[in-house]
C-alpha cells in the first residue's frame, strides 16, 4: 500500500452501495454490487467479460444510469452533484472517438475547456511528453496508430488534473516497453495523491500495480479487500518438484502423498502445503514425502499461486497447469 493510501486509510474516493443494473431486456449486469476505494488507492476492479465492469465504469461516468443504488464520490452524492464530481473525475474509456481534424493538442485544449478548466499549456506539454505524444502533437488524430490513440485517451483524461481517475483497459494494443513507461508514469501520479482505478485483463499488472482489488462475477462482488490480504487469505503454496524419473500413475497416488494432493503440472509435480498454527508452511514433511516416493528431485522450490489463479478460482474459470 502506498503511503498515500495509509494515512488516507479512512476516507473513501468511492463508495458504491448495492448498486444494481437491469437492462430493458432483462439483463441484470449488476446485481446489489457495494465496495469502497479508499482515496490515495491503486485499485483494481476485475472480472470476465460480462462480468459487469463496463457497466459500472459506465455508470460512474454518467453513460448509463443505475436500476438502484448509490455512489458516493468523494464524499458527494455522485447522481445528484453530477457537475461537481465530473471536473474531480477523470475516465479512460476503451471505445476511441476522436475529431480525426483536431490533433492531439486541439483535444487536449478542448477537454480542458469542457471541464470549465482554461488549458494548462505546461501540463498539456508534460502530458504529451510523458505519454510520447510530442512528435506527433500537431498531426490529426486519424493519422495516429492504435496506441497513439490509446494514449491519447489517457491524457485527456488527465488533463484537468482530476482527483481519481478510472482506466478502463488503457493499455490494450500498446507495446510492452510503452506499457511498462505509462505505469511508471501512473504510479508518479498515485504517488502525488490521485485515486487510480483500474480495469485490466493483464493480471499480473494488476498484482505488480494496486494495492486493493475488487473482483467482479456475472454481475456480482465475489471479493473485494486489500490485494495483500487477499492473496494472504486465497494464494495457495505448494511445493514444486521435478523428480529425476518419469512420474507413474501409481507414484501419485501412493499414500504417504495423499495429505498433498499431488498433481502433475508441466515439468514437474506439486505437492499442497498447509500452514500449522503457528503459519509456518509444511515443507518440510511435503519434501520428505516426496523424496520417499520419488527419490531425490533434481529441482525443487516453494511455489505461492498469482493473482491470476486466484482470479480464475474465484471466478469458477478453471486452473493453470503451470
Amino acid at each position: 500500500m502506498t503511503l498515500r493510501a495509509r494515512l488516507c486509510a479512512v476516507m473513501q474516493a468511492l463508495e458504491v452501495s448495492h448498486l444494481t443494473k437491469v437492462y430493458p431486456n432483462g439483463k441484470r449486469a449488476l446485481d446489489d454490487v457495494s465496495f469502497a476505494v479508499p482515496e490515495g488507492s491503486f485499485f483494481a476492479l476485475l472480472g470476465p467479460n460480462g462480468a459487469g465492469k463496463t457497466t459500472l465504469i459506465s455508470i460512474l461516468a454518467d453513460v448509463v444510469r443505475p436500476t438502484k443504488g448509490a455512489v458516493r464520490f468523494l464524499g458527494r452524492d455522485l447522481f445528484r452533484e453530477r457537475a461537481w464530481c465530473k471536473k474531480r473525475l477523470g475516465v479512460v474509456p476503451q471505445e476511441i472517438a476522436f475529431d480525426p481534424f483536431f490533433t492531439p493538442r486541439d483535444v487536449l485544449r478542448i477537454t480542458s475547456g469542457l471541464y470549465g478548466v482554461k488549458p494548462d499549456e505546461r501540463w498539456i506539454e508534460e502530458l504529451l511528453q510523458r505519454l510520447e505524444l510530442a512528435a506527433h502533437a500537431d498531426k490529426n488524430t486519424r493519422m495516429l496508430s492504435g496506441g497513439m490513440r490509446r494514449r491519447l485517451l489517457v491524457a485527456q483524461a488527465l488533463v484537468h488534473r482530476p482527483r481519481v481517475v478510472v482506466l478502463d483497459e488503457p493499455t490494450a494494443g500498446v507495446d510492452v516497453e510503452l506499457r511498462r513507461r505509462l505505469w511508471d508514469f501512473m504510479r508518479e501520479i498515485n504517488r502525488a495523491g490521485t485515486t487510480i482505478l483500474l480495469t485490466t485483463h493483464y493480471l499480473e499488472e494488476a498484482e505488480e500495480l494496486c494495492d486493493h482489488v475488487a473482483i467482479l462475477r456475472e454481475g456480482r462482488l465475489v471479493a473485494a479487500e486489500p490485494m495483500e490480504t487477499l492473496m494472504r487469505k486465497l494464494a495457495a503454496a505448494f511445493l514444486w518438484l521435478r523428480p529425476e524419473g518419469e512420474v507413474r500413475d501409481a507414484q501419485l497416488a501412493d499414500a504417504r502423498l495423499a495429505r498433498f494432493r499431488p498433481r502433475r503440472v508441466q515439468g514437474g509435480i506439486c505437492l499442497a502445503l498447509a500452514r500449522d498454527e503457528r503459519g509456518r508452511l509444511n515443507v518440510h514433511e511435503a519434501y520428505q514425502a516426496a523424496v520417499a516416493v520419488f527419490g531425490p528431485p533434481v529441482e525443487m522450490e516453494v511455489r505461492r499461486e498469482d493473482l491470476e489463479d486466484v482470479f480464475l478460482r474465484l471466478t469458477n474459470r478453471g486452473g493453470r497447469t503451470s
